[in-house]
């Protein structure tokens, strides 16, 4: 038998600057709904986070 727990979240998450005011939630058709637009957060994963997928093929060269 399961249970539904629910948090009271009233914290927020610390975030990026850049990022405030973020939130994704998935619609009952199983689609994201974002506050930003998808290409502002590729561009913002783009410029501060490093792919390491990248950097391996890269040493082995």
């Amino acid at each position: 038998m399961k249970k539904n727990i629910k948090k009271n979240t009233t914290e927020e998450p610390k975030v990026h600057e850049e990022l405030k005011g973020f939130s994704i939630n998935i619609n009952k058709f199983g689609e994201m709904e974002s506050s930003i637009q998808v290409d502002k957060i590729n561009e913002f994963l783009n410029e501060n986070v490093e792919d390491k997928r990248l950097n391996n093929n890269s040493e082995e060269e």
